[in-house]
């Protein structure tokens, strides 16, 4: 039996005026879009609140005052003008929206519960417990609805960024006059600490530059922060700061002015040329009596005497978790909208696979993630010579983005540097539908970005520089991660190979960094035939993000793996075999393969029989079966020394106790690359005395 009671607003005189919109949806499909004078949107305001409260409450732990806050502004942009179906989480032509607050999880879960989607009132229940779907922040994959994992603030503007990317180059490049098939907005709720972080900045300066105009934030400025005040901290124009940027900033000063919200989403609907910024002056925790407008409302319960006394204002139950058949009713009309809009797009994609069933299949296609037939057919192979491996991933890249139409991405400001000047395709700007992404001096907004290109669909992103900037980039990667997104990074100029730019710019922790991020690939190839290899196996990867490590300098072009057909897929594979049990075992990466196939064959020849094993990945070589694991290492070989420019953290793993770690567990030095690499001993010949030191150590 359903509930129904009286729902007292949170203002003794509330604004309850009417306006109207007008669908996009044809006749055939009538939408009706909810009245702002139905007392009914009152009830599913405070259902929301209610239902925060409750969640945090029965949980222990949580943040229910921004929930509270931007209930009503979600309930207008939810039911008035975010096109979306909760029957169909993944239909393709819905709008994004993206919690960039996440730590108000809350506020999505009941939206998601009460408009419709698969998400019942015991998931509810179960907010922040083991195996529920309703965790403490939302997570892509995990709960229907959720576009995007958020949590670390800014990483959602960032997203939404990408997204609303996504959106335009799909739209350019398969919409036509008569067929409008990609045709959404990206919508985000965002909060101080989101603006305060410095992706969201940098996200923010490149969606002006790109004029993004399907873009639109609502920024929920209640001046709160979990220390207190946002004054401590805090003190900018943030309006002031986006309209520099060359976004549509709009105010508006209540957020319980229903009215006002719905006139500000309707102006960025119509805005054309530029993102745009609402900035909602919100009461965190409103209306509880004592902590609304305190951070104690931030980030813990209310309390269950102030959970009492708030429900009292509202002419709610005590009971938890309470929800009228009024406020089940109103927000119902999301799933009515949601059908009818798509009952409508699906005639029109209908009516264009028809009239261009070549370019209906290559989106379907595209949006399923499925790679051309034959896409790896015209991947370079290498003969004899020296190449750096940056260079070979040129050329692969380029060969690759030929192949695969959906492939784009770019450099932080170093495409020629890190071989990404492609002139396969024009650039990606304001008027330009190219794939080749120039993001400016933003590494962090760039792996952010090219999340939610790919959260989105359609296209599949790479991005590119330094590997020492991967630094500035690991919060975005290990969302992807997380996430499972395939993003492709190319990291290139990997070790103290940089020479002579010095300590700064030479990568000595990077490597293990990311090899600690799970479901992560690492690939540091060895030669050129390697790098079109791992590009290979980083393309056909779907699960989770590779991250392609790359040199400066060129290396020799190994027949040794040609002959392998460089089995990198593998992870590890042995590229020199004495033809006997081996007395001992070289395992090397990147460059430093062909300083252990030196050492290698220096000791066979001096009757100590030695295999040599290009370990190209720790995690696809992790994820082989054991019998394959122990035939390349097998366990009776107890001498095996590793040699790696970069720290030797992690490489005990496949070592032994009578080996050895050749490595840099210290900074490098400005000099050129080769002085530094003889310098600092990561050489054949002290490879060679490593295996010897190893072998007197068992004998004694």
């Amino acid at each position: 039996m359903g509930l129904s009671f009286v729902q007292n607003r949170p203002d003794p005189d509330p604004r309850t005026r009417s306006s109207t919109l007008t669908s996009t949806a044809p006749a055939a499909h009538p939408v009706t879009i909810p009245s702002l004078d139905d007392p009914r949107i009152w009830a599913a305001i405070n259902s929301i609140r209610v239902l925060a409260m409750d969640a945090v409450e029965q949980a222990s732990s949580g943040h229910p005052g921004t929930p509270m806050a931007l209930a009503p502004a979600a309930t207008v942009l939810w039911t008035r003008h975010l096109t979306h179906d909760p029957a169909a989480p993944d239909w393709p032509d819905r709008d994004r929206f993206v919690l960039s607050c996440g730590h108000a999880s809350m506020l999505l879960y009941s939206l998601l519960h009460l408009t419709g989607y698969d998400l019942s009132l015991e998931d509810i229940r179960a907010f922040r417990q083991w195996g529920s779907r309703t965790p403490g922040h939302p997570e892509r994959g995990h709960t229907p609805g959720v576009e995007t994992t958020t949590g670390p603030l800014g990483q959602g503007i960032a997203n939404a960024v990408g997204m609303a990317m996504a959106e335009r180059i799909l739209a350019r490049r398969y919409n036509r006059p008569e067929h409008e098939v990609i045709d959404h907005r990206t919508w985000v709720l965002a909060s101080d600490g989101d603006l305060m972080e410095g992706v969201s900045a940098e996200a923010a300066s490149l969606a002006g530059h790109l004029q993004l105009d399907r873009l639109t934030v609502i920024y929920d400025d209640n001046r709160i922060t979990i220390d207190g005040s946002t004054d401590l901290a805090f003190s900018e124009d943030v309006g002031a700061r986006f309209a520099g940027y060359g976004w549509h900033v709009l105010r508006v000063e209540d957020g319980t002015d229903l009215e006002a919200i719905d006139a500000a989403c309707a102006q960025a609907r119509a805005e054309t040329g530029r993102p745009t910024l609402i900035v909602l002056r919100t009461v965190i925790g409103d209306p509880a009596p004592t902590k609304r407008n305190t951070s104690a409302a931030h980030g813990a319960p209310l309390g269950s005497d102030e959970v009492a006394r708030t429900k009292a204002i509202l002419g709610w139950p005590e009971a938890p978790f309470s929800v009228p058949d009024e406020a089940r009713d109103f927000l119902e009309s999301c799933r009515v909208t949601g059908a009818a809009r798509r009952e409508a797009w699906t005639e029109r994609w209908n009516a264009w696979q028809t009239a261009a069933p070549t370019e209906a299949a290559a989106l379907t296609a595209a949006l399923s993630g499925q790679l051309p037939t034959g896409w790896d057919q015209g991947l370079p192979a290498f003969e004899d010579g020296s190449l750096a491996t940056r260079q070979a991933s040129a050329r692969t890249l380029d060969a690759l983005m030929k192949a695969v139409p959906t492939l784009m991405g770019g450099s932080a400001d170093l495409a020629g540097s890190t071989g990404t000047d492609l002139c396969a395709d024009e650039s990606y700007g304001p008027g330009a539908p190219g794939r080749v992404i120039h993001w400016g001096i933003r590494e962090h907004a760039m792996g952010a970005c090219c999340n939610g290109i790919l959260a989105h669909g359609g296209l599949r992103p790479w991005c590119s520089t330094f590997f020492v900037f991967a630094d500035y980039m690991k919060p975005a990667i290990r969302l992807a991660a997380l996430m499972g997104l395939p993003v492709i990074y190319i990291f290139t100029h990997d070790s103290i190979g940089v020479g002579e730019d010095g300590p700064t710019h030479q990568p000595i922790d990077q490597l293990v960094m990311l090899r600690a991020i799970p479901n992560l690939v690492t690939i540091r190839p060895a030669d050129a035939n390697e790098t079109a290899a791992a590009w290979r196996t980083a393309l056909a990867r779907l699960d989770g993000p590779t991250a392609l490590i790359l040199t400066r300098q060129k290396l020799p072009t190994l027949p040794s793996i040609r002959e392998a057909g460089a089995a990198v897929e593998r992870g590890a594979y042995t590229i020199h075999d004495p033809g006997v049990p081996p007395a001992a075992i070289i395992l090397a990466s990147g460059s430093e393969v062909s300083t252990a196939l030196e050492a290698g064959v220096q000791l066979t020849g001096d009757g100590i029989p030695t295999r040599v094993v290009s370990f190209a990945s720790w995690e696809l070589f992790a994820a082989q079966p054991s019998s394959y694991r122990e035939e390349v290492l097998p366990p009776g070989c107890r001498i095996r020394v590793a040699i790696e420019a970069g720290s030797s953290l992690g490489w005990d793993r496949w070592t032994t106790d009578e080996g050895a770690i050749i490595a840099l567990d210290h900074f490098g030095a400005s000099a050129p690359g080769d002085r530094l690499f003889t310098e600092f001993g990561l050489t054949a010949e002290r490879v060679v005395a490593a295996v010897h030191r190893c072998r007197e150590g068992v004998s004694s």
